[in-house]
């Protein structure tokens, strides 16, 4: 079956933790794509221009085609981005990008002390935000004849598809969004239940 679901935060949140005087202030939240992952980024960076470092990771799209960076931003390499990553991959999440900044207290710490740090920060910060389960979707165009309004629409129940938009002409224009993993199915069950009469156009992923 096409994997279609994952698992991301419903909005922003953030949470806080001093370990040895310095303070690790964690910032999370969703991300459509890598720019809004970046923007966020420069977004929290900007907020915290005075702090000693922001570091970051994100993550997008889920299976062979997920991308992620992370950055220690000058912390010792391994230290800070690969902890937050760790924190993010525990909870099976993307299309997520979390940023824990941190104010250094004037005690230094171990490089093993500071991935705790980092790791406990971005945990904690992630565990208090909401998390929401999204499908990718297939916007699908359909062309029908009225009377076979009533068989469109038991289908579109059954599939549990969205409708976005509907224009009534000579024939009614229809614009769904269908689950990928039922796309197929759902194009075979219009051409079955009304004898090929459906004329059906297709449109990019949409990645919600």
């Amino acid at each position: 079956m096409t994997e279609d679901s994952y698992t991301t935060l419903k909005g922003m949140t953030s949470s806080e933790i001093k370990v040895k005087g310095s303070r690790f202030i964690g910032y999370a939240t969703t991300a459509g794509d890598k720019q809004e992952a970046e923007s966020f980024i420069g977004e929290i960076s900007r907020k915290h221009h005075d702090a000693t470092h922001n570091c970051f990771v994100y993550r997008i799209g889920i299976g062979d085609r997920a991308i992620f960076r992370y950055s220690d931003d000058g912390e010792p390499s391994g230290t800070a981005g690969k902890p937050i990553l760790e924190a993010i991959d525990g909870r099976e999440l993307t299309h997520i990008v979390c940023v824990v900044t941190r104010y250094f207290g004037g005690t230094k710490r171990g490089t093993g002390g500071l991935a705790r740090a980092y790791g406990e920060c971005a945990a904690k910060t992630l565990d208090r935000g909401d998390k929401i389960k999204k499908y990718i979707t297939q916007p699908l165009r359909i062309v029908y004849e009225y009377d076979l309004t009533g068989v469109v629409m038991g289908l579109v129940s059954d599939y549990d598809c969205k409708i976005e938009s509907t224009h009534y002409k000579t024939d009614t224009e229809m614009t769904l969004s269908v689950r990928l993993s039922l796309l197929e199915r759902f194009r075979q069950a219009l051409i079955d239940a009304t004898a090929g009469k459906v004329k059906i156009l297709g449109e990019e992923v949409k990645h919600p």
